[in-house]
């Protein structure tokens, strides 16, 4: 771990005995799952220290911990000091990790146990109010949240050499990179965000570049192999309230600064993830909003859009994540002006999601789509399969192609009942099933990743039913039913072939090797 500061702070010099003393008392991802039960630890989770202390209660030095480093529980300094050893009270006092108060220690900060891949990491920052009350300071680092964690299932782990983590905190995804590149770089404008993040990474034995600055300008003229940020993309008002969330650009500015300039930094065929947000304003396609970031040349982009909040809700949920109550008078002046603001310019709703962008030798290419359903598999082994499925469509000739289903499409057909069987009498005999049932909707349906799904209508499953053997090429299979419907057979290789480009952008349909 390297800093460009005058040495390395109490808290940076604590960390090698914490973790001997973590890994002396088991402290760590899989013990603290077996204390707490998926009850207690979904308890953890929701900030209700009670079944977390029950549960914790009788096992020890473990649970000296968890109620010391997670509850937030005044613990007497001998439990303490016995649970810390090698780590001396007095020393974690003054680095900054308790509180002394007679013959007792609190936590000062949040320490804890996540898996985040490649087993135990442990993460410091502020305590976030979740188990005791406190106040959010302007210059708050923050925990591991569902922001976080979104980010790095979304992150990419193929190996790489080098990474540059753009808005560091914790140091969490600078941490989750050391797993899969060989070279890490983090930034970010906040000292106090660096001193965590170079703690964290002392903690963990993670050797990370630690470098001071806004945006991407401490790492000005480098270029990565791999690109992740998770920077400050609420939406507001231009101001700093708070250096974690606020970038103290107008509206959407921050995610425009980091998209916009992800360019200049990626390495040939690097690949950028990051969290991000943009208005949509009264008369414009978010679509459109994000494009106009984009360079020219040189990027293949896909924007993931994971979710859409009115002004009013999501004013209410970032004042509650810093800890203001709308309903206090004293706050409802800030809440007005938000909302004020976001009237003036037009602003019907934010949405967030997902940036991938990948450099390339070509014209910017964009696929900006909307992902608001639920899935469960990872999000970052999928983003390379699209990013290579995407430069493939650049090339090829769809139309002169061979392809197979994807061994996860499934094709659903959707029945409802029809109107003379949901009025017939109970004691009528039953009719046949085509007086039953009329179909509704036929879809594909992708089973693994996004769950992509796509309705289709008889005439174009017949074309896929002869396209999906592999044998045949689009405009072969689209001559074929053309011939035997008397129907254009150019026109009706046009329409195969925007629907195979669709499906194969979603994963549903895959090239044959040998294709031209």
């Amino acid at each position: 771990m390297s800093m460009h500061n005058s040495g390395p702070s109490p808290l940076v010099t604590l960390a090698p005995r914490l973790r001997e003393a973590f890994e002396a008392q088991h402290y760590d991802a899989d013990t603290l799952m077996a204390i707490l039960g998926d009850d207690g630890h979904d308890a953890l989770g929701r900030g209700e220290p009670v079944p977390v202390r029950r549960a914790a209660a009788g096992t020890g030095h473990t649970g000296t911990l968890i109620r010391l480093l997670l509850v937030g529980d005044d613990c007497p300094r001998r439990e303490a000091a016995a649970a810390l050893a090698p780590v001396d009270v007095d020393e974690a006092v003054a680095a900054g990790l308790l509180e002394a108060s007679g013959d007792s220690v609190r936590a000062a900060l949040d320490v804890r146990p996540m898996d985040l891949g490649a087993g135990t990491r442990w993460m410091i920052s502020d305590l976030d109010g979740s188990m005791r009350r406190c106040t959010t300071a302007p210059d708050h680092v923050l925990g591991v949240g569902h922001a976080s964690l979104s980010l790095l299932r979304a992150t990419p782990t193929a190996p790489v050499d080098t990474v540059l983590d753009v808005g560091a905190g914790c140091g969490v995804q600078a941490v989750h990179a050391a797993g899969y590149a060989r070279r890490i770089t983090a930034t970010d404008v906040s000292a106090r965000a660096l001193e965590f993040a170079a703690a964290g990474c002392a903690l963990n034995d993670v050797d990370v570049e630690l470098l001071r600055g806004p945006w991407y300008e401490p790492a000005a003229g480098r270029r990565f192999d791999r690109i992740v940020a998770n920077p400050p993309f609420v939406v507001g008002r231009g101001t700093v309230d708070h250096t974690y969330r606020d970038s103290g650009l107008p509206l959407d500015g921050a995610s425009e600064t980091m998209i916009s300039g992800a360019l200049a930094h990626l390495a040939p065929g690097g690949v950028a993830t990051m969290l991000a947000s943009w208005v949509h304003l009264r008369g414009e396609d978010w679509r459109s909003r994000v494009a106009g970031w984009l360079p020219d040349d040189g990027l293949e982009a896909w924007i993931v859009q994971r979710d859409v909040a009115d002004p009013a809700l999501y004013v209410g949920t970032w004042m509650r994540d810093a800890g203001l109550d709308p309903r206090d008078p004293a706050h409802a002046t800030l809440a007005d002006d938000w909302l004020a603001h976001f009237k003036a310019a037009g602003v019907e709703g934010v949405g967030f999601g997902f940036v991938y962008l990948q450099r390339t030798d070509e014209p910017t290419s964009l696929t900006a789509e909307d992902l608001r359903h639920g899935f469960d598999d990872p999000l970052g082994d999928e983003a390379l399969d699209h990013l290579s499925r995407a430069a493939w469509l650049r090339r090829a000739d769809v139309a002169a192609s061979r392809f197979r289903f994807d061994p996860a499409t499934a094709l659903e057909r959707v029945l409802l009942p029809t109107a003379a069987a949901s009025s017939a009498p109970a004691h009528d005999a039953p009719a046949a099933d085509e007086d039953t049932w009329r179909e509704a909707v036929t879809r594909l349906h992708r089973g693994g990743g996004p769950r992509w799904q796509h309705e289709v209508d008889e005439a174009s499953l017949q074309l896929l039913t002869g396209l999906g053997r592999g044998e045949l090429t689009t405009a072969q299979v689209a001559g074929l039913l053309a011939a035997a419907r008397g129907a254009d057979a150019d026109a009706l290789t046009g329409e195969a072939t925007a629907l195979v480009t669709a499906l194969v952008r979603h994963g549903l349909l895959r090239p044959v090797a040998g294709n031209p």
